[in-house]
């Protein structure tokens, strides 16, 4: 199975994602959307929205989504099965005000 996420690198529902990626030991491709043009130009593309993250499984796009959410999808379409291990992060939270002002201080923005 083919991986990219497309996120911020400190951000509630990014670090969500990258939760459910842990929690399932799923290999997937990184991509920061804040810190380079050309990745997020390419989830806008791929994604036909400016939000993040979105979720690119094998193909199939799941844009403006939560940890919860691709962990749903993988369920559903049997890419993954339900265990009972522990996220290491909330799966279904945006981010903190103090996130978003590390975000302001220390990324450059391209939207």
């Amino acid at each position: 199975m083919k991986i990219i996420a497309y996120l911020k690198p400190t951000c509630g529902w990014s670090m969500g994602v990258r939760a459910i990626m842990k929690k399932h030991g799923l290999e997937y491709e990184d991509r920061d959307v804040i810190n380079n043009a050309d990745q997020y130009a390419e989830m806008v593309e791929k994604s036909g929205q400016p939000l993040s993250p979105c979720v690119e499984i094998d193909g199939h796009m799941l844009a403006d989504v939560s940890g919860d959410e691709v962990e749903t999808y993988m369920l559903k379409e049997g890419l993954t099965t339900e265990n009972s291990a522990e996220a290491d992060a909330p799966t279904n939270a945006a981010c903190t005000d103090e996130e978003h002002e590390a975000m302001r201080s220390k990324t450059i923005r391209f939207f």
